[in-house]
């Protein structure tokens, strides 16, 4: 992975701080990064915006659990 930008640079840092056990995700945080560090680049209201921590880490996490016991006879 290589990331130009020092802002995703540090962005990257902060997100592999606190997922440090999840190389599957840390991975596509990489890959994305790498691919949008033109964009930031030329859009840096982009980043005065914060939009690339709402993309790493959603404001909102809505989980729910359904159970389901199987019918017994």
């Amino acid at each position: 992975m290589q990331i130009n930008n020092q802002y995703l640079q540090d962005l990257y840092a902060q997100v592999e701080k606190r997922n440090a056990g999840e190389k599957e995700f840390l991975q596509a945080v990489g890959e994305v990064f790498e691919s949008l560090a033109p964009v930031i680049e030329k859009r840096p209201d982009l980043v005065q915006a914060g939009i690339m921590d709402r993309i790493v880490e959603p404001e909102r996490f809505i989980q729910f659990r359904v159970a389901w016991d199987p019918p017994t006879k």
